[in-house]
């Protein structure tokens, strides 16, 4: 961990994905370290899935000391890593990776904590006893359910265009509660508490057949993507009637701010950030 300092060059930190150019990491990153007087650079690595490994322990053997990881190397980040915290192994997704100078290459997944971190802090939801979908079962949903499951829910539904994906996870984190797992199409009603977006119908521009009376005038729907405007799931859960629509602005800058805290040892405050990312939307 590196003490507050401005001398010498800067620390170097970035994302890999495909693609990233639409990234608002380098902003937040950038104000983050500006707030606690850190010495760093954020930059953008879009990297292709077949060159992932090669290119990702290039920067980090070349002087890159932390990387953020986002779609679609969630996965291969867990296999790349030489050790991994415990919410990082429960989910085998990687979305913050530390390079340690003894060589340690730590595999961090900071999105289900700045999930609960913007639904409980920021947005005020109070999720024990609630009802949960959870659209998608991917790296993003992957990374939630461990998080989601510690704050005793009623129930917890994953649904995935295929059954496979969401069978697995349910499986695997069957030890924490009974997760149901089932199709788009299988989902069932009554509607539920809260609706969260994990799929890429926010970057694909499609949402997902869904099955009628999922929403009702309670239910709060989260979109884990983010961009200006409304997404096809904002836009269906308007029309829909939800008491509460949020796009993923909040858990975007919660989990960087708990990437920043695994690389420098601060945790920056969040909330000019998010006034300022509010501007844009």
């Amino acid at each position: 961990m590196s003490a507050p300092h401005e001398a010498g060059a800067p620390d170097q930190y970035g994302l890999v994905g495909h693609p990233v150019a639409h990234s608002w990491s380098p902003f937040i990153h950038g104000m983050f370290a500006k707030a606690a007087a850190q010495n760093l650079v954020y930059r953008l690595y879009d990297i292709h899935p077949d060159d992932f490994r090669r290119e990702t322990l290039r920067l980090l053997t070349g002087g890159v000391r932390g990387l953020n990881v986002t779609l679609p190397h969630k996965q291969a980040a867990a296999e790349l890593v030489n050790e991994l915290t415990p919410r990082a192994a429960r989910a085998q997704a990687v979305n913050t990776i530390a390079f340690f100078e003894d060589t340690t290459l730590l595999g961090d997944n900071t999105d289900g904590v700045g999930l609960i971190y913007d639904l409980e802090r920021n947005l005020r939801v109070d999720l024990a006893d609630k009802r949960v979908l959870i659209l998608g079962a991917g790296g993003a949903a992957r990374g939630a359910v461990g998080p989601l499951c510690e704050r005793e829910l009623r129930s917890l539904t994953i649904a995935n265009r295929t059954p496979f994906k969401a069978r697995k996870i349910a499986t695997e984190f069957g030890d924490l509660g009974q997760i149901v797992a089932c199709t788009f199409g299988e989902i069932e009603g009554p509607a539920y508490d809260l609706i969260i977006n994990a799929t890429a119908a926010s970057l694909q521009g499609v949402m997902p057949e869904m099955p009628p009376g999922l929403v009702g005038e309670q239910t709060i729907c989260y979109d884990m993507a983010y961009g200006r405007g409304q997404t096809p799931f904002t836009r269906w859960a308007t029309s829909l009637g939800a008491r509460q629509i949020s796009k993923g602005w909040g858990m975007l800058v919660e989990q960087a701010a708990e990437s920043f805290s695994l690389w420098r040892g601060i945790r920056p405050s969040t909330q000019g950030i998010l006034a300022a990312l509010a501007q844009h939307d």
